[in-house]
């Protein structure tokens, strides 16, 4: 390296993250379409709930567990470009991966075993609940400093909660809440593709500071030494999601699947419990965060009186029911989306 200063560039965490960004969207742009041709010939397409909006009945078919291009894809650009000594790159690598495997399973039951709903709700959540706890008792006992544990309040300069043990559930919470979070919210064409991506970007910014004790203590947030890898991670989800979002935007030539969906939710969860900026996640991620409330709302309300609150759930079906089209939906949330994340980064300054 010494002889071949070109070289020097891959000391810095920035170049590494926006080469971790190319390599994703490059590879996908290449092995996308063989992909999808693959998963024609296989027969691997979407199936249609009935009782669903009758605009979808025409997604019937088309191909499904894409996520798993997605995955493969990040965990390359991690393994290229990120620092494999440092514990918080293999922590993201399992978590999504192992959260990917459980969606992976629940979408191949669907598409081979004729009216099959996939993996049971509670198998599902048990598998979940085995990645998510693996996950917070290995951040916790790894734990180097006292602020790996703490949970960091926005707009408050000097707010910081000793977690303790209560860290083990809130990290839990994090990874298992976000995966189905971010799946709730896949119903639609790139409906949650492009949030993943923006609120990753946003999470790239704040693992970027937080891993340089320079910017962290300037900013008054918390300095994790390594976490500054999570921008590589970022970059790779960024890189991969517009790239796939080329093959996945509306109308669909493919669906990511439950194998997409709560692997990169699982991935999103335990990166802002590593940059320590949860609460921030939950306001930048705003939109997952409603999907699953209308969920709950819906289900607590007819279980209840009898009566639903919204004329389909999650909410976007909701506005589609409404007479919203499509793209209508989709778009308005993914704005609503930017301007969360904008104000999830101004965090940074308000305090």
């Amino acid at each position: 390296m010494h002889h071949f200063p070109v070289f020097r560039l891959f000391q810095y965490l920035s170049f590494r993250s926006i080469i971790s960004a190319l390599t994703a969207l490059t590879l996908v742009w290449v092995f996308g379409p063989m992909f999808i041709r693959n998963l024609r010939e296989f027969k691997m397409g979407q199936s249609v709930r009935s009782d669903g909006p009758q605009s979808h009945l025409t997604k019937s078919g088309t191909p499904t567990m894409g996520g798993l291009l997605i995955l493969l894809v990040i965990a390359v650009s991690i393994i290229l470009w990120g620092d494999l000594t440092v514990r918080f790159n293999w922590v993201c690598l399992l978590v999504m991966l192992g959260a990917g495997v459980v969606g992976w399973l629940d979408d191949y039951l669907k598409i081979t075993q004729r009216n099959s709903k996939g993996v049971s709700a509670r198998l599902k959540y048990v598998c979940l609940s085995i990645v998510g706890v693996w996950a917070a008792i290995f951040l916790f006992k790894t734990a180097t400093i006292p602020a790996e544990t703490h949970l960091f309040v926005p707009f408050f300069k000097n707010v910081a909660l000793n977690l303790g043990y209560f860290f083990l559930l809130f990290t839990y919470l994090m990874v298992v809440g976000t995966s189905n979070a971010v799946n709730l919210t896949d119903g639609l064409d790139g409906l949650a593709l492009m949030p993943t991506v923006l609120v990753a970007g946003g999470l790239a910014v704040f693992a970027y500071l937080t891993g340089n004790i320079h910017f962290a203590n300037y900013l008054m947030i918390p300095y994790i030494p390594g976490a500054g890898e999570m921008a590589v991670v970022c970059s790779a989800i960024i890189g991969t999601g517009l790239g796939f979002l080329w093959y996945n935007t509306y109308p669909a030539q493919v669906f990511m699947g439950d194998v997409g969906s709560l692997g990169l939710g699982a991935l999103l969860g335990i990166i802002a419990v590593i940059v320590r900026q949860e609460l921030v996640f939950l306001l930048m991620g705003g939109i997952f965060v409603l999907e699953t409330l209308s969920v709950i709302l819906q289900v607590a309300s007819f279980k209840l009186t009898g009566k639903r609150i919204f004329k389909m759930a999650p909410i976007h079906h909701h506005f589609e029911l409404k007479g919203w089209a499509e793209p209508k939906v989709i778009v308005r949330f993914w704005i609503i989306t930017f301007i969360l994340v904008l104000i999830g980064l101004a965090t940074l300054k308000l305090r």
